[in-house]
């Protein structure tokens, strides 16, 4: 079974391929992080763009999510030392202005 079609399955990796999709129409620059050992802790997207700059972004399915112990740890020190983390949940407009706002990652800690 080759392990990328089984990936693109879960509704999380859907609504990270949506976003990247929607982020480079909009004019984004988007790389999508490992989350391999090295990169414990990172949200799944970083994104720069030549007008807003760059943007770490937290994909999450709204109706089922949690975040690792590793981002309950590194999430705080990221946005302590600068740089914000926006967690989405779709691809559309909405979601879209979230990123124009202030960094919402522990918003979504309790929910």
């Amino acid at each position: 079974m080759n392990p990328l079609v089984e990936r693109d399955g879960k509704p999380e990796k859907k609504i990270q391929n949506a976003l990247i999709t929607y982020l480079q129409y909009k004019g984004w620059f988007v790389m999508v992080t490992h989350g391999n050992m090295y990169q414990r802790g990172f949200p799944d997207l970083w994104a720069t763009h030549k007008f807003y700059g760059a943007r770490w972004i937290e994909v999450k399915n709204p109706k089922k999510y949690a975040f690792t112990p590793a981002q309950i740890e590194v999430f705080p020190k990221i946005c302590a030392n600068g740089s914000g983390i926006w967690v989405l949940v779709a691809a559309n407009g909405t979601e879209y202005e979230k990123l124009f706002k202030a960094f919402n990652w522990f918003q979504y800690l309790h929910m």
